[in-house]
């Protein structure tokens, strides 16, 4: 696909969707490569989300990033869907392609370890027991990308433990699922802590976790960037622990997205990193 002369259009959907920082991260590589467009924030409720979808290519879209709640039921609308979301059970990129067609991508999982492999040169996913909150779209992405990684042991947590074992029988004896009335005692032994739901997140309460069976040298992340620092980053940081925010597994899953849709790959740099903590901190 060429791109020259093009007005380069694509967003991000979700509900709500005011809080992200998607917007300033695209627009801000548009700027830096020179290119005529803009990247949008679209906020669709869940009753509109078919319209909205079916409306990416007649609107000139190229694409758009998907966030919650969105990432599950957007799969209905989509012509095809790349086997790694398959596998996700979800889609978090979407490329309106210039035959009509819609089709879904996964970059959650890549856009996840590449932001704790930066972060934490020394970290290994098969170190030992990983426990995971959360069983929706980016728990799914999560544990994929820590399979994937070597992982055996993820320990998944969920308010609804149904949820968490339908996941289990979809990948396999690496999950074991874990009643919510136990996470607490879920973090004995664990090497990793990752929050995959929306507690803590910017107009969400916080996460309702204990730590004090978290041994010190467990790795804490949380994939939420809104607030920068969530309470579970701020408590891990302050016992000692190595933490991890999400605002990383967004710019790194971002370059996935402009590769699919413009066929470039923009630089993840500590400019846009500055410029992102700045927006989050005001």
């Amino acid at each position: 696909m060429t791109i020259d002369h093009r007005f380069l259009l694509a967003g991000v959907i979700g509900w709500p969707i005011m809080h992200s920082r998607s917007p300033l991260m695209h627009n801000h590589w548009l700027e830096e490569n020179h290119l005529n467009g803009r990247y949008v924030p679209l906020a669709v409720e869940p009753a509109k989300l078919e319209r909205a979808i079916r409306g990416l290519n007649p609107l000139g879209f190229f694409g758009v990033n998907v966030t919650i709640p969105h990432k599950q039921n957007v799969m209905q609308y989509l012509d095809e869907i790349d086997p790694t979301a398959l596998a996700m059970g979800a889609v978090s990129c979407i490329h309106a392609r210039e035959d009509g067609s819609l089709f879904g991508k996964n970059n959650d999982a890549q856009g996840f370890i590449r932001n704790i492999k930066a972060q934490s040169l020394q970290w290994r996913a098969d170190a030992g027991p990983i426990t995971v909150i959360g069983a929706g779209g980016g728990a799914r992405a999560v544990c994929y990308g820590l399979i994937q990684e070597g992982a055996t042991e993820i320990r998944l947590v969920n308010r609804h433990i149904e949820k968490a074992q339908g996941l289990a029988d979809q990948f396999g004896s690496f999950i074991k699922p874990v009643a919510w009335s136990e996470r607490h005692t879920a973090l004995q032994g664990a090497k990793m802590l990752v929050n995959a739901t929306s507690l803590g997140m910017v107009g969400q309460p916080a996460l309702d976790l204990e730590l004090n069976d978290l041994p010190k040298d467990a790795l804490v992340a949380d994939i939420i960037y809104a607030p920068l620092e969530t309470e579970l980053i701020k408590h891990a940081k302050l016992r000692g622990n190595q933490a991890v925010g999400g605002l990383g597994m967004l710019m790194h899953q971002g370059p996935l997205a402009w590769e699919l849709w413009f066929g470039i790959t923009p630089s993840v740099t500590p400019k846009l990193q500055a410029l992102l903590e700045k927006s989050l901190q005001g």
